[in-house]
């Protein structure tokens, strides 16, 4: 089996993050044509473990570009004003190593592309295998979680300088910024916490217990209300910010990203599995009755989400299968199935203005 991709050092989570083997190319179905999607130009990226980044014109269903990486690409962001494209990549052949006693450190990339041509921006070197990007709602920074740093690059926009390192716990993950642009809350999978973060002052303030390999988080428009994968207990956690109460959704097998609509309305959880055995669905919560009101049938492995800004449509990364799934979020039915990179994992929707 190909090493996992961040090289997490703990077992118990190869179960739950592999990805597939290294040998030929997967056999994937034929792209099918949904209905018309937009019917203005829009976009989705896909981070492609295999070396690449795939632009998907949605209102075709059809790769218009893949933009080669030399690495692994694990994570993609586009910027709230839709300007910038932000990625996280592990270059070739810098996976980290032992020799003898001595630990090398390697350290990893944030990607920068200007969205209207799809052409690097800026290089950042960050820390060890980066994972997941931000960016915060007021357009000043990009953060990066350094999985085997266990800490956040602070990237200012404007220079394109890392400014700050801030701790966190092990491993840190998946993560969102809350609409204020005033805290991130990182999942930490080797230490089963969120580590809150303040971005005023550029430091952790607290840790939140929440269950068994934390994957990713959410939070409400209000940023009263956070969310996170509980990856080893299949379930999704619901956390009271004010009071620290903490409720849990069981979803599917090996839960990976989540995704909250615009309006707050639904959360969707990404069910992945394992490689050995992939699961294949999102559950779509209502978090007026915190029930799960459909599990909709993907491709294997399904790992990211994205909603489109009028909330009418999904599109999830079928890891094992080297797709993604366009889902009707009216009708809760795969609509369209489109063939992108090898080892498809984060996506991010770009709405052309």
């Amino acid at each position: 089996m190909r090493k996992i991709l961040l090289s997490f050092t703990l077992l118990a989570l190869t179960m739950f993050l592999t990805t597939a083997c290294s040998g030929a190319q997967r056999g994937t179905p034929e792209s099918q044509e949904p209905a018309k999607v937009q019917s203005t130009k829009a976009y989705v990226y896909t981070a492609d473990e295999g070396g690449s980044i795939s632009k998907v014109d949605v209102s075709t269903n059809k790769v218009v570009e893949t933009i080669k990486q030399e690495g692994s690409v694990h994570n993609v962001q586009v910027s709230p004003n839709g300007k910038i494209l932000g990625a996280t990549l592990v270059p070739e052949g810098s996976m980290s190593s032992m020799s003898g006693d001595a630990h090398m450190e390697m350290k990893g990339i944030a990607l920068f592309l200007d969205t209207s041509n799809d052409q690097l921006i800026k290089k950042v070197e960050v820390g060890e295998h980066p994972a997941h990007i931000d960016f915060t709602n007021d357009g000043k920074y990009a953060l990066v979680t350094n999985n085997e740093s266990n800490n956040v690059s602070v990237i200012d926009l404007s220079s394109y300088q890392v400014i700050k390192t801030i701790g966190t716990g092990n491993g840190p993950h998946g993560f969102r910024i809350s609409k204020d642009s005033k805290f991130a809350y990182v999942a930490n999978l080797g230490s089963d916490t969120i580590s809150v973060l303040d971005l005023i002052v550029f430091k952790e303030v607290t840790k939140i217990k929440v269950g068994k390999t934390p994957i990713t988080t959410a939070v409400t428009s209000d940023g009263k209300t956070m969310f996170a994968s509980v990856n080893a207990e299949n379930s999704l956690a619901m956390v009271d910010l004010a009071t620290k109460k903490i409720d849990k959704i069981a979803v599917g097998t090996g839960p990976a990203q989540i995704y909250l609509q615009s309006d707050d309305k639904n959360i969707f959880v990404a069910n992945q599995g394992t490689e050995q055995k992939p699961s294949n669905s999102v559950s779509k919560i209502d978090l007026a009755t915190r029930q799960v009101v459909a599990t909709i049938e993907t491709g294997k492995g399904a790992h990211g989400l994205v909603v489109t800004t009028d909330n009418k449509y999904v599109f999830v990364t079928n890891m094992y299968d080297d797709t993604i799934s366009v889902i009707d979020n009216n009708n809760n039915k795969v609509i369209g199935t489109v063939n992108v990179g090898k080892t498809p994992n984060g996506i991010s929707f770009l709405q052309s203005k």
